[in-house]
């Protein structure tokens, strides 16, 4: 007689990605946009691209540009001001979309989840079929497209919403897996970032097959902890949960310049975007924060950080953005060229309101955040 099948059941994750999501907000708002190259931020001389459409893209044109090369790239490029409060106004709408088919919603950030479809309240058979009909719910209550990966664990969900963009759907099964993370290199991956993907360069890791053939043990010794994550992802391996109740820590954004950043009057028209998309984000999350961190990365990859707490919570966009400038003025002119700049805010509870704010500074060592 034979024994019953207790092998766990795989999970169904599903990864969707709106599509170039506040460019095709505005093009969806204002017809006169569509089938335009459009870019979403300031268009003058220090201004930088926040966003960018498909048909921008097509020009080599993207997020953290800044204005003046878009425009070289781009001599038709169209300039629009972000509206984030009409973002975060749709991302509502795609998330009660999602709520329809799981409470197992992780959001990243406004334009994209991660969700777990393994016990779904709305049964389609596959969750390939899951994720085909929100792509289309999307597309009939918003008037936008999504893309939408499918696959057994996060990173290869998110890995397949990528392979098909934009308006794509993509699946990846157990079978496929590891041979389709072999193919790509490292620098693909999610949780990989361009200083890591060049330190694996170094090690002669390009590709998803080089970094399988490398031992834990080196890994570990060389990326510390995250050498774990990265041994199991290039064999398609990766068990982190889809985490609907996980409470944030921080709100964050940063921008990394095409070329080394050096004067202080570059740094307000750079910062405005990612001021803009954290206090967004904060205010999407219903948070309140009371520490404002900004992040300084220079072109020899050295970090800073600078951070300030405050008695009560923060309570408009303004208000992060003096604190951010007075914690970077200090820092300029700078030693070396700034390659990225980065705020975040942290110390979050429920938004409330909140009387006036008294300031204590706290400077963070190089390399630290506090």
């Amino acid at each position: 007689m034979s024994s019953p099948d207790t092998s766990p059941v795989p999970r169904r994750i599903i990864h969707i990605d709106m599509d170039a999501f506040y460019a095709s907000v505005e093009q969806r708002d204002d017809p006169r946009l569509r089938g335009l190259p459009v870019a979403v931020g300031g268009s003058r001389q220090r201004g930088v691209v926040a966003a960018a459409s498909y048909e921008a893209r097509r020009f080599g044109v993207h997020s953290a540009m800044a204005s003046v090369t878009a425009r070289r790239k781009c001599p038709d490029l169209v300039f629009v001001p972000p509206r984030f409060d009409v973002y975060q106004a749709v991302s509502q709408q795609i998330r009660a979309i999602f709520a329809r088919y799981t409470s197992l919603i992780q959001p990243l950030s406004l334009d994209e989840a991660y969700l777990d479809v393994t016990a779904p309240r709305v049964d389609r058979g596959s969750a390939t079929a899951i994720a085909a009909e929100i792509r289309a719910a999307i597309r009939a209550e918003t008037g936008l497209t999504a893309s939408a990966g499918v696959s057994y664990n996060k990173f290869l969900a998110k890995l397949a919403s990528d392979h098909r963009k934009p308006d794509g759907l993509f699946v990846i099964t157990p079978r496929m897996g590891p041979d389709f993370v072999a193919t790509l290199p490292v620098a693909r991956f999610h949780g990989v970032g361009p200083a890591t993907a060049a330190r694996m360069a170094a090690l002669g890791i390009h590709t998803g097959l080089d970094l399988r053939a490398c031992a834990l043990a080196f890994l570990v010794q060389h990326f510390g902890k995250a050498g774990r994550y990265y041994h199991g992802i290039a064999r398609g391996e990766d068990d982190r949960p889809v985490e609907p109740d996980r409470v944030r820590k921080s709100v964050g954004a940063e921008t990394t310049f095409e070329r080394d950043l050096l004067h202080w009057e570059d740094v307000g028209p750079a910062l405005r975007p990612v001021f803009a998309k954290v206090w967004a984000a904060c205010d999407h999350g219903g948070h309140a924060a009371r520490t404002v961190t900004v992040k300084v990365k220079y072109a020899d990859f050295r970090l800073l950080t600078r951070s300030r707490s405050c008695i009560d919570p923060i309570g408009a966009q303004a208000e992060l953005e003096q604190i951010g400038i007075d914690l970077l003025r200090p820092l300029f002119p700078p030693p070396l060229g700034v390659r990225l700049l980065g705020v975040s805010l942290s110390n979050l509870g429920t938004a409330a309101a909140g009387g006036g704010t008294q300031l204590a500074l706290r400077l963070g060592r190089p390399g630290s955040v506090q």
